[in-house]
């Protein structure tokens, strides 16, 4: 009677830790799946911002040479305003006074004056002001104001620094993917350990085996709950 008794302890127990492996094998299956979709969705997300990033490089670059033509444009025209300047001052002209410039029709330096971009007017307004023909602390030229400000040299350092932010968010979009399959590397020994208790004959190796799954599901589950994820819809 007591080697029966014993028998059916053992067989419990048995049972016991097939039902655990069970368990634990099926919910780490399922978390294993979950995993792998979440990682697949994340290394989506990283090829989008990838691409969000790019475009934004390539705009940034577009508008960065568009400002440098224009700045090209601003130089030439006030080279030649301020030739045409010098030149009538030289014939007496009063096209330069106290009060700043003085476009006077039908002058040369005023057909300059006149196509001057609108962005560049006020720098030229700020440098005239400082009285560049007698102050010798004056700027050598409006384009070292503060006042000279180009629209898409600005655009661009907007889609620079857009660009950069994408960039980071794709770099953190493969880090989470990383980190979820790591996740579901832990979760397949959790069913290796589980799979393996089965098939060991002694009951205390059996309980090892199991424990190991049982931990290593737990510590897995936990990460993978607090991971960043992508929702499915």
């Amino acid at each position: 009677m007591a080697a029966e008794s014993e028998d059916k302890l053992v067989l419990g127990a048995s049972d016991r830790i097939e039902l655990i492996a069970t368990i634990v094998m099926a919910a780490a299956a399922i978390l294993t799946a979950w995993a792998a979709f979440q990682s697949a969705k994340w290394s989506g997300v990283q090829a989008i911002e990838f691409s969000q990033a790019n475009a934004a490089r390539i705009e940034s670059t577009r508008l960065d040479a568009r400002a440098g033509q224009l700045t090209s444009i601003d130089v030439d025209i006030f080279l030649s305003w301020l030739e045409a300047v010098s030149n009538e001052i030289g014939e007496g002209l009063p096209v330069v006074t106290s009060d700043g410039y003085q476009p006077l029709e039908g002058t040369l330096s005023t057909f300059f004056y006149d196509r001057m971009r609108d962005e560049f007017k006020p720098a030229l307004e700020t440098w005239l002001d400082s009285h560049p023909l007698t102050n010798s602390d004056a700027p050598a030229t409006p384009f070292v104001t503060g006042d000279y400000t180009l629209a898409d040299a600005q655009a661009a350092d907007v889609k620079l620094e857009e660009a950069g932010n994408h960039t980071q968010s794709a770099l953190d979009a493969n880090q989470n993917s990383d980190n979820h399959v790591l996740t579901a590397v832990a979760l397949a020994l959790a069913i290796f350990f589980g799979g393996i208790s089965s098939k060991l004959e002694a009951q205390r190796n059996r309980w090892i085996a199991i424990t190991l799954a049982g931990l290593i599901f737990i510590g897995a589950a936990a990460t993978l709950a607090n991971l960043p994820k992508v929702l499915p819809f």
